[in-house]
């Protein structure tokens, strides 16, 4: 798993100091492959899948859940061959549902992943459980990273 310096939903707090990659080429789709509330680990991290192997190991090392609704949920997704696969554990929270089912925009700019997430209202009545998400997607295989940043938008 690669180091990674981030605040979910925040700013990033370390950057690298190389120069910025043009992002209005990289501002391409992103597919969610598996998304899930509970399943990774306590860490804020994240890995490059690299093969089919490594991503069955990732499904059936977390609970599966399809997010977009077009295949059924007992369905294992079909590892790509033409992106990165990447496997993100969004760490330890302490209550609510805390899983990302949607990425809006992706780019990288002096090597970070900058991820846009819809913005998810929390507070009210919500269960009060540890939970540890976790959101297998993909990015363009020429991107080039060692950080990702996600931020949430209305």
């Amino acid at each position: 798993m690669k180091k990674l310096f981030i605040v979910c939903w925040a700013t990033l707090i370390g950057c690298t100091s190389t120069p910025s990659q043009k992002t209005s080429d990289m501002q391409t789709q992103s597919q969610i492959l598996a998304s899930e509330s509970q399943g990774g680990t306590g860490k804020l991290e994240f890995s490059i899948i690299k093969n089919e192997q490594e991503f069955q190991k990732a499904l059936k090392g977390n609970s599966v859940v399809i997010s977009d609704g077009s295949e059924s949920a007992g369905k294992t997704p079909q590892f790509p061959k033409d992106k990165k696969v990447v496997l993100y554990n969004l760490g330890t929270f302490r209550s609510g549902d805390h899983k990302i089912t949607e990425i809006k925009k992706i780019s990288v700019k002096e090597n970070v992943l900058q991820i846009e997430v819809p913005y998810v209202e929390h507070g009210g009545m919500e269960i009060q459980v540890i939970s540890n998400p976790y959101v297998i997607f993909t990015v363009p295989s020429n991107y080039q990273f060692n950080t990702i940043e996600i931020k949430s938008s209305k």
